[in-house]
């Protein structure tokens, strides 16, 4: 169900992106209760001229290892479930990535089940 994109700067690890989708994947596992491989990612790296931040927006100070995180999920997860996610998203990165949790920025879309189709042009989570 859902579909996470991952935006970073360049890395000189080439598993480094994959380890972070790794590590959303099992807080996604957690904290929603997705299924195991349930697991849909796109792992995108940057040069700097094509990854902008503002760093100091909201007063929090982020760095160019900045981590963009857009998750797209089927709606209906409480505030606190959506809460726990980003914390365990962000204590994860930090614990098994080395992130900073001031550059960990998460953006969650939520969209109605019709609108998914995983593959054959059928909407499968339509009853």
């Amino acid at each position: 169900m859902p579909l996470v994109r991952i935006d970073i700067r360049r890395n000189p690890d080439p598993s480094y992106a994959r380890k972070l989708g790794n590590v959303v994947y099992e807080a996604l596992r957690t904290t929603f209760g997705v299924p195991e491989r349930d697991n849909f990612q796109i792992l995108n790296e940057h040069d700097g001229d094509h990854f902008v931040y503002d760093p100091s927006y909201l007063g929090i100070a982020r760095t160019d290892g900045l981590v963009y995180i857009q998750l797209t999920v089927s709606e209906g997860r409480s505030v606190e479930q959506k809460k726990a996610l980003y914390k365990a998203i962000a204590e994860g990165l930090n614990v098994e990535a080395g992130v900073r949790l001031e550059d960990v920025f998460i953006n969650l879309v939520e969209v109605k089940p019709e609108n998914w189709s995983f593959g054959n042009g059928v909407a499968q989570y339509v009853k």
